[in-house]
C-alpha cells in the first residue's frame, strides 16, 4: 500500500473514537451514521485522523461529496474547530516526506 493511501485510511481505532465522540449520529441531521466522512477529501490526501473525520448518514455523506460540499463543508468545519482548539486545515493533508508517514 503506497504510503499517502495508508495515511488518508481511516484506522479502526480512529472510527471507534469518532463514532463515540459524535454519539454515532450524523453531526449534520442527527440520523445514524458512521464515522467515514473526512472533511479534506482522500482524494485531497485529507489523514484518515480524528481531526479530519466525521460521522455522517449515507445521505449527508452523499450530499456533502456533491451538491452541498461548501454549505456542510462549513458545518463540518466550525464543529471540527469547536472539539480541538488547535484544529488547522492544513494539519489534515497528507506531507509526503512528513511526519505522517
Amino acid at each position: 500500500m503506497h504510503k499517502a493511501t495508508k495515511a488518508c485510511s481511516i484506522p479502526k481505532e480512529v472510527k471507534i473514537r469518532v463514532y463515540e465522540r459524535d454519539k454515532g449520529l450524523c453531526i449534520i441531521c442527527g440520523s445514524a451514521g458512521l464515522p467515514e466522512a473526512h472533511y479534506i477529501s482522500r482524494a485531497h490526501l485529507g489523514l484518515g485522523i480524528e481531526e479530519n473525520i466525521v460521522t455522517l448518514c449515507r445521505s449527508c455523506h452523499r450530499l456533502y461529496d456533491g451538491v452541498k460540499r461548501e454549505e456542510y463543508g462549513e458545518i463540518i468545519r466550525n464543529y471540527l474547530t469547536e472539539l480541538y482548539p488547535e484544529w488547522d486545515e492544513k494539519k489534515l493533508i497528507y506531507q509526503k516526506g512528513g511526519h505522517y508517514e
